[in-house]
């Protein structure tokens, strides 16, 4: 029997067919979740409807940067399923010119913008979304990077937002256990993703990854995408509130 038959599942974070979304939500259509898929503009809306249809995918349009999108979003969801099982969390941004020279360079107003997008999103998605997720045994992931705890050139304010992120894993992991919701992170390492391309030096890193870490290699969206299936079925019921590395190993090396 697949592992997610009959679950509710929602995917934001969706840019293009080499998102890391985008490998979870085909695994977890595979492994017999309905799905449902959301867009944050036009441009985005072209490249995930195609990519919704082939999973027969429901598709909503949701800026997290907006409460009244998110509440209309959850409404959608309750009125289509009446619940959610799981809720994935791939959402990051910064603006690029901060992710240049050294925190230093960060301003203000790109500080705002990356922590609310990058780590407020998801206790504003769980917000809204936990009274159809309550009691279901159901399950919400977030996507993070070890520059949440290490420093990574060019990675700046990004580092400061994943570490945010991670911290709001834990507190939402305690806050809503009580209802029987689950709340986790994958740790994931470089992946050329759309998101990725805008940190200078990106390739180098891979370079790095694949010299030290143990498997001496990179690791591949269907490797996260696996973990995810893990984390978000029965088989992680007792797990919440952890950071899952999935980096070939890379965090556990000290040179």
């Amino acid at each position: 029997m697949p592992l997610l038959e009959g679950k509710k599942a929602l995917v934001l974070g969706v840019a293009n067919e080499k998102s890391i979304a985008w490998a979870i939500a085909r695994l977890f259509h595979t492994e017999g979740a309905d799905m449902m898929l959301t867009f944050a503009g036009e441009a985005i809306e072209k490249r995930v409807r195609p990519l919704a249809e082939s999973l027969d995918a429901l598709v909503y349009p949701c800026n997290v940067t907006s409460d009244e999108e998110i509440s209309s979003l959850m409404l959608f969801a309750g009125e289509k399923w009446g619940c959610i099982d799981i809720l994935i969390h791939s959402v990051a941004f910064a603006e690029k010119d901060e992710l240049k020279g050294s925190i230093l360079s960060t301003t203000r107003n790109g500080f705002a913008t990356a922590l609310d997008i990058s780590a407020y999103s998801l206790i504003a998605l769980l917000k809204a979304a936990h009274p159809l997720m309550a009691d279901r045994d159901a399950s919400a992931l977030a996507m993070s990077y070890y520059g949440a705890e290490k420093f990574f050139p060019n990675y700046n304010v990004m580092g400061v937002a994943k570490a945010a992120l991670e911290a709001s894993v834990r507190y939402l992991a305690a806050g809503l256990g009580k209802e029987r919701i689950r709340v986790n992170a994958i740790s994931a390492g470089p992946i050329k993703t759309l998101a990725a391309v805008g940190v200078n030096g990106f390739n180098q890193i891979l370079s790095t990854v694949e010299e030290r870490a143990p498997l001496h290699r990179n690791i591949t969206q269907e490797e996260i995408a696996k973990s995810a299936l893990y984390l978000c079925s029965d088989l992680a019921s007792g797990v919440t509130g952890e950071i899952h590395f999935v980096d070939a190993g890379y965090n556990i090396t000290g040179i």
